[in-house]
């Protein structure tokens, strides 16, 4: 702290003692099949529904709300 002239009220001003923030809670989940595997509507499909709609079924079956 000396080499660089702070002192405890600067670090303390600047909230580096303040606890840390909780993390967000997880996405809700959208999807789910029957075995419980189930996918929140982010980023790519999971395989299982990539597969699932591959063989025929919709995307909507799985929807849950």
């Amino acid at each position: 702290m000396a080499d660089y002239g702070l002192t405890m009220e600067e670090l303390k001003a600047a909230g580096c003692f303040d606890p840390p923030q909780p993390p967000p809670p997880p996405p809700p989940v959208c999807y789910r099949n029957a075995q419980g595997m189930s996918w929140d509507g982010q980023g790519e499909k999971p395989d299982w529904l990539r597969r699932a709609v591959n063989a025929g079924q919709s995307v909507e079956f799985f929807w849950i709300g």
